[in-house]
């Protein structure tokens, strides 16, 4: 277990999400703070080497690297506080063990704060304990040892943990938000692709059950044989409906009318908007899919870009589908809705093998971008 933590903190991934989506809002301003503050520092302490006795003896050219050394942690804290602290603490351990200089300023007091702060706030007890360790320890072994730093890093780290409580709710919440959505969006997948399948199986029963009056000279052998396969697929039909009844949540009704395709695309089209299918023979699985992901792509585009302009274009692509759809900037958001739709929109692609790509766009607009096998028809 101690290893495993020591490994997650020196060189695992991190998927931890600083900023929820709550406090989205809050990201370019965090972010233009912390860039001035680190600035400031990596000002200050270049500014310190190249006016240091060190910098005369072994050339004042280390200035560049101190500077980069101190900012690049802030670069990285809006991203992952776990990473920017790893950044900091290499730089604290290069400067310190190759550059004859004790004003270290990769790693002083004021400049790794509010690293051990994010850390602090937003990780586990071991990973918070193993960093807390590790900054102590990298500040004993090396020649600048500052004993005020020793101090106040553990009370730094044990009080911001304590009151990071919040946060660390805050995103598991939020994991759990998502795996809900996905959950619910792979039910009702299931469901849709019950009317597809269910459509195919019901056209195998009437071939088999038709086989004997279209085709002439059968013998009782392959009757009888068309007569089992019709019976094994509407058996299959059956237990799809059972199926079915399982994944339907409480209180909801069976779907009575076709599920829609590639050919109703344009229907979602708003006043305004472009809307060009140039493909209409794809698998109806297929046309489910894109048809679902250009009406959650129109509907956040209403919600969240009101007064937007959108433009949708489907095509092949080889052995590919691609849907497009890019909406221009409008007004303020309106809020509203459950926030998980690209998850469900990843999970349906996901369904067929393909790709996703949402992305903001130059002009302050949004691309959804899908591409879609289509396998066999």
């Amino acid at each position: 277990m101690v290893f495993r933590t020591l490994y997650r903190t020196v060189f695992g991934p991190d998927r931890t999400r600083v900023l929820t989506r709550t406090l989205d809002r809050f990201r370019v301003p965090a972010f233009a703070a912390l860039i001035t503050y680190g600035l400031i520092w990596a000002i200050i302490g270049s500014v310190q080497y190249v006016d240091s006795p060190g910098a005369t003896e072994q050339g004042d050219g280390w200035w560049v690297f101190i500077f980069f050394a101190t900012l690049g942690p802030y670069v990285l804290l809006i991203w992952s506080p776990l990473y920017a602290w790893r950044l900091a603490a290499a730089g604290f351990y290069f400067v310190s063990g190759l550059v004859d200089w004790t004003g270290v300023a990769p790693f002083q007091y004021w400049t790794a704060a509010p690293l051990l702060v994010a850390v602090a706030a937003f990780y586990s007890r071991g990973i918070v304990i193993t960093v807390t360790a590790i900054s102590v320890l990298l500040h004993q072994l090396s020649e600048y040892q500052n004993h005020t730093i020793g101090f106040y890093v553990p009370v730094i780290a044990g009080a911001v943990y304590m009151f990071g409580a919040r946060g660390r709710a805050e995103q598991e919440l939020e994991e759990e938000r998502a795996a809900k959505a996905a959950l619910e969006e792979r039910a009702r997948i299931a469901r849709e692709m019950h009317d597809v399948v269910a459509h195919h199986m019901s056209m195998v029963v009437v071939r088999c059950e038709t086989a004997p009056y279209r085709l002439k000279g059968l013998n009782e052998e392959a009757e009888q044989e068309f007569a089992e396969l019709g019976q094994a697929a509407r058996e299959a039909i059956t237990d799809m409906q059972r199926l079915l009844g399982v994944l339907r949540t409480n209180g909801q009704e069976l779907e009575r009318e076709p599920q829609p395709g590639i050919s109703r695309i344009p229907e979602l089209a708003r006043p305004g908007d472009e809307a060009e299918v140039d493909v209409d023979d794809v698998p109806e699985a297929v046309g489910l899919t894109a048809y679902r992901i250009v009406q959650e792509a129109l509907t956040n585009a209403t919600r969240h870009a009101p007064g937007s302009k959108a433009s949708v274009h489907v095509h092949r692509n080889d052995d590919q589908l691609d849907v497009l759809v890019i909406n221009t900037a409008g007004g303020p958001s309106m809020g509203g809705g459950s926030g998980q739709g690209l998850v469900g929109m990843r999970e349906r692609v996901a369904v067929h093998g393909g790709t996703l790509t949402v992305k903001s766009t130059e002009d302050g607009g949004f691309m959804v971008r899908a591409r879609i096998p289509l396998g066999d028809k």
